[in-house]
């Protein structure tokens, strides 16, 4: 009886760590990995900023500049928290010259209003909100099973990456951005 207990709990461990390993193999990877150059040039349509109303290339706007870009599929109340921190982190490095967009992936005929909604509420300054097409701008590489991509980068090349499925994007891991800021901001 008791080896029969033995090999069951045996049995159960290894079950929960060949569950674990499939947890970690499935974490997403999506947008321009650490190292890598961003895709280039692409115009989305800007809900916020100097550009509102218009198609406009934020990668071309930021050039050389340190960025966090980020791609979503659908506004959340963790992703506004990190908006919202985002937006007091450009204006603090301000004169770092740090970018910060916010690309929409989605065909939503409403993300347009709520988008509107969010930067009022949310009292959006310096991070614009943006829309493109389902699949996001192409050499991008934006995962379709990711509901949130983090990129930050500077001189055009990704320095930190981070990927979320849905229901995984956490409020820890909104300090754990803003904190790897330092990646991409000068130093002094």
């Amino acid at each position: 009886m008791k080896l029969h207990r033995f090999a069951a709990v045996v049995l159960a461990v290894a079950l929960f760590a060949a569950f674990v390993t499939a947890e970690e193999k499935e974490a997403v990877k999506s947008g321009p990995q650490v190292g890598e150059k961003l895709g280039g040039p692409f115009s989305p349509l800007n809900i916020n900023g100097e550009k509102a109303g218009d198609k406009h290339c934020l990668y071309c706007q930021n050039g050389e500049n340190p960025v966090a870009m980020i791609f979503a599929r659908e506004p959340s109340e963790n992703l506004a928290k990190l908006i919202k921190k985002l937006d007091a982190a450009c204006e603090k490095n301000n004169k770092a010259k740090l970018g910060s967009f916010v690309v929409f992936c989605s065909d939503d005929k409403e993300l347009e209003t709520k988008l509107k909604k969010c930067v009022k509420d949310h009292e959006v300054k310096h991070v614009v909100l943006a829309i493109d097409n389902p699949s996001g701008p192409e050499k991008y590489n934006v995962a379709k099973d990711a509901d949130i991509t983090v990129v930050l980068y500077v001189d055009r090349t990704c320095k930190a990456n981070m990927a979320f499925k849905k229901g995984e994007f956490k409020e820890k891991n909104i300090d754990a951005i803003v904190e790897g800021l330092s990646k991409i901001l000068p130093k002094g």
